[in-house]
């Protein structure tokens, strides 16, 4: 059995642009746009948060899932590509964390 990944979710998000609104959530996220894909994600985020603070791990794990889920969602109303992030990722790891953090400046 293959490992489910990221590109997985990525492409399962793709193939929804041009599904039915009413038959698909992510469709009519992505055509509620930004600010509606926005408002999802941040609260999955927090929900995610209470799980963590919470420490109960199969909460954060399902929140998790929605967390990466809408970021998904979110980049791709966006116009930002999983690639692009996953470079910029690769990136950032070519020095130490507190180094790249020191190089963005103010």
């Amino acid at each position: 059995m293959t490992k489910f990944t990221l590109d997985d979710l990525d492409a399962i998000i793709g193939s929804r642009v041009s599904a039915n609104a009413g038959a698909s959530y992510t469709k009519s996220l992505l055509d509620a746009g930004v600010a509606r894909a926005s408002k999802k994600f941040g609260e999955e985020a927090f929900e995610a948060v209470i799980a963590a603070m919470e420490q109960d791990k199969t909460a954060l794990m399902k929140e998790a899932a929605d967390v990466l889920y809408h970021l998904l969602v979110l980049m791709r109303a966006g116009g930002v590509s999983l690639d692009e992030v996953l470079d910029e990722l690769q990136r950032r790891t070519a020095q130490s964390g507190h180094q790249e953090k020191a190089s963005r400046g103010t």
